[in-house]
Formats: C-alpha cells, structure tokens, sequence
C-alpha cells in the first residue's frame, strides 16, 4: 500500500527535480559578457523549461491529491 503511494507521487516529484536540475545547471554553465557589453546567454531556453518542469509537478500532484480525496469520499459515503 505504502509502496503504490510513494510510485504516485514519485511521478509528481521528478518534474520538479528536473526544474531545479535546470536551474541549477543553468547557473553553472553561466553567462558570457563580450568586449562590446552584449551578454550572451548560452542555454537561456533551460529558464522557461524549468518553469515549465516545476509548475507541470505542482500541477500533477494536486490532480493527484484531489483525486485521491475525492476517492476516499466516495468509498466513505
């Protein structure tokens, strides 16, 4: 029973780690100024992906902790 719940919301929590992975490498690859005062941001498309990522997680797991309360009212009343 235990197991089937943490499987649940392991699928909800991976779309949030791969956000904050992005994030994260994001920070270290960095960003390049040059001689002229141009930034060059290298892999800018990982700041939208983590967004994306981290609110698709959130999102998953409120269905999934809705849906599971609706399930418990159910098999109560």
């Amino acid at each position: 029973m235990e197991e089937e719940i943490m499987k649940k919301y392991l699928l909800a929590t991976i779309p949030m780690i791969m956000g904050i992975v992005c994030l994260f490498i994001k920070g270290l690859i960095g960003d390049e100024i040059l001689a002229d005062g141009t930034i060059v941001e290298k892999n800018f498309f990982l700041i939208p992906l983590s967004y994306l990522f981290f609110f698709s997680g959130i999102l998953t797991f409120l269905i999934m902790a809705l849906s599971s309360t609706f399930k418990k009212q159910t098999s109560v009343s």
